[in-house]
C-alpha cells in the first residue's frame, strides 16, 4: 500500500487507460465495418425499383458515417468540457450500439423487410451518421481522456495504444466480416456500355440481403460492453481541477503517481486550467493551423481509401477469394507495425517516425500506380498496398492522434482538439466518399496522386512541426508564448 501511496499504482493506470482505448477499438471497429458490408450493400439498393443506384451514391453511402464524425469531432469540445471526458465517452457508447442495430435493421417500424427504395437509403444513412457521431466524439476524446489521466513520461506510449486499439478494432471487423461470410460469395456487379450498374443473376443473394447486416449488427456487442465498463473509470484530474473539484482530482493523481509527483502535477494544472475564459487564439495562429494541417495530411494521404475498400482492391489486383482473407492479413501486419510505433514514440520522438512513415506510403502508393499502368496483377500489387498501410500505421496512424492530444496548451485544448478532429473528419470523408468514383476512372491517378500528397506530408512535418517528446502537457503553454 505504501508503494501505491509513495509512487502510484500502474496497475490502477493501466486500468482505466485500457477501458478508454476500447473507444478506438469501436472506432476502428465501425469505420472499417463497411469494407466488408460495402459490396453486399450496393447490390442491395442495386435491385431498388424507384431510383437507380449508382457509384456516386455508393460512395456517399459508404462514407455516410464520416459525415457523423465529423458533427461528433466538431462537437466533442463542448460535450468535453460540459459533460467531461468521461461521460462524452458514455455517450458515444449509446451512439454506437443504437446505429448499430438501426444499420442492421433500417425498415424497422418504417419500412418492409428486404424491399430497398430511396427512403430506405436515407433511413440506413442517418443510422450510420448516428454511428459516425459517435466515432468523432471517441476519435477527440479517448486520447484527450488517456493525455490528461497519463504521465508525461509514458504518454505518448498510451496515447499511441489508442491507435493501436483502433487498427486492432479493424482487424476485429475484418475476422468477423470474414467469418459471417464463411462459404458465401460477394455479388457480382455488371456495368453496360450505358455505364448502368446491375447484380449478376448468379450472384450469392444471401449476401446481397442478408451478409452486410450480420455486419453491421455485430458492433452493438463491444458497444455495449464499453459503456457497462465506463461505469468503474474516474473523470480525468485535469477536468475535475477545471470544475472546481481538487481534491477528487489529488486523489486520482496520487493513485498514478503517488503522492509527492500528484501534488507537484496538480500545481502545474491549477496554474494553467483557465479553460473557459482562454480565447482560441491566445496563443497564436500556427499552433490551430499546424493541428488542423496535421489531421489534413493524415486523411489526405489517402489511407481510409484502403481500409474501407480493401476487399474490392484486393480482388482487382487479382486476389483470390474476392480479398476478404488478404484483408486480414493487411489488418495483422498494421498490428504489427502499430506496435512499432507503440514502443518507438517515447524513444525516437514524434518528427522522425512521421516523416519515415510519410516516404515508406509514398513508395508502397507510386508501386501501386506504376502496377496498375503496366497491368501488373498478383502478389507485387497486393505486396504494395500492404507496404503503403503498414507505413501509415507506424506513423501518421498513432502519432497524429499523439500530437493533436498534446500540442495544443490546456487552455485551449478542448477546444483546438474539436476543431483538428473535425477537418479530420471533412478530409476523410472528401477522400472516402470520391475514391469509388476515382478510382474507377484510373487507379494510377489516384495513387499518384496520394504519392506526391505523402511527399509534401514528410516535407511538412520537418519543416513546421515541433517536437514534443518528453514534455509535459503544461509545457506547451510555454512552448506556443515563445513562439508566438
Amino acid at each position: 500500500m505504501n508503494n501505491t501511496t509513495n509512487e502510484g499504482s500502474k496497475l490502477y493506470l493501466y486500468s482505466i487507460t485500457s477501458v478508454a482505448i476500447l473507444g478506438g477499438l469501436l472506432f476502428g471497429y465501425d469505420t472499417a465495418v463497411i469494407s466488408g458490408a460495402e459490396k453486399g450493400l450496393e447490390a442491395f439498393f442495386l435491385s431498388a425499383s424507384d431510383f437507380q443506384y449508382n457509384k456516386v451514391m455508393h460512395g456517399i453511402t459508404s462514407s455516410s458515417a464520416l459525415i457523423g464524425c465529423v458533427l461528433g469531432g466538431a462537437l466533442s469540445g463542448i460535450f468535453a468540457s460540459r459533460m467531461g471526458r468521461r461521460n462524452s465517452l458514455r455517450l458515444a457508447a449509446v451512439l454506437f450500439f443504437l446505429s448499430a442495430l438501426g444499420s442492421y435493421y433500417p425498415e424497422v417500424l418504417f419500412f418492409e423487410y428486404g424491399k430497398p427504395n430511396m427512403d430506405l437509403l436515407i433511413t440506413f444513412n442517418l443510422y450510420r451518421v448516428l454511428g459516425g457521431i459517435g466515432v468523432g466524439l471517441a476519435s477527440a476524446v479517448c486520447p484527450m481522456y488517456i493525455a490528461e489521466i497519463a504521465p508525461s513520461n509514458i504518454r505518448g506510449t498510451l496515447v499511441s495504444c489508442n491507435q493501436f486499439a483502433i487498427i486492432f478494432g479493424m482487424l476485429v471487423v475484418y475476422f468477423v466480416n470474414y467469418l459471417i461470410m464463411g462459404d458465401h460469395q460477394n455479388p457480382v456487379i455488371l456495368k453496360d456500355a450505358a455505364g448502368v450498374l446491375s447484380v449478376s443473376s448468379e450472384s450469392d443473394m444471401w449476401t446481397v440481403q442478408e451478409g452486410w447486416r450480420y455486419m453491421f449488427g455485430s458492433e452493438a456487442f463491444p458497444a455495449a460492453f464499453f459503456g457497462l465498463l465506463l461505469f468503474f473509470v474516474p473523470k480525468t484530474p485535469r477536468y475535475l481541477v477545471l470544475v472546481q473539484q481538487e481534491e477528487k482530482a489529488f486523489s486520482i493523481l496520487e493513485k498514478i503517481n503517488g503522492k509527492a509527483k500528484a501534488q507537484e502535477i496538480l500545481n502545474d494544472i491549477k496554474a494553467t486550467a483557465h479553460e473557459k475564459t482562454e480565447k482560441l487564439f491566445t496563443y497564436g495562429v500556427a499552433v490551430i493551423v499546424i493541428g488542423i494541417l496535421l489531421s489534413v495530411f493524415q486523411q489526405a494521404i489517402g489511407i481510409n481509401a484502403v481500409l474501407y475498400y480493401a476487399p474490392r482492391i484486393f480482388e482487382n489486383a487479382g486476389a483470390e477469394g474476392g480479398g476478404m482473407m488478404q484483408t486480414v492479413i493487411m489488418g495483422i501486419v498494421n498490428i504489427i507495425f502499430t506496435l512499432v510505433a507503440i514502443f518507438t514514440v517515447d524513444r525516437f520522438g514524434r518528427k522522425p517516425l512521421l516523416i519515415i512513415g510519410s516516404i515508406g506510403m509514398a513508395v508502397g502508393a507510386f508501386a501501386v500506380a506504376m502496377c496498375d499502368s503496366m497491368a501488373i496483377k498478383g502478389i507485387f500489387p497486393v505486396v504494395s498496398v500492404i507496404v503503403y498501410a503498414a507505413f501509415f500505421m507506424m506513423s501518421w496512424g498513432p502519432i497524429c492522434w499523439v500530437l493533436i492530444s498534446e500540442i495544443f496548451p490546456n487552455t485551449i485544448r478542448g477546444k483546438a482538439v474539436a476543431i483538428a478532429v473535425a477537418f479530420q473528419w471533412i478530409f476523410n470523408y472528401i477522400i472516402s466518399s470520391t475514391f469509388p468514383a476515382l478510382y474507377d476512372f484510373s487507379p494510377m491517378f489516384a495513387y499518384s496522386l496520394y504519392g506526391i500528397i505523402c511527399v509534401a506530408a514528410a516535407i511538412f512535418v520537418w519543416r513546421w512541426v515541433p517536437e514534443t517528446k518528453g514534455k509535459t502537457l503544461e509545457d506547451m503553454s510555454k512552448l506556443w508564448k515563445k513562439n508566438k
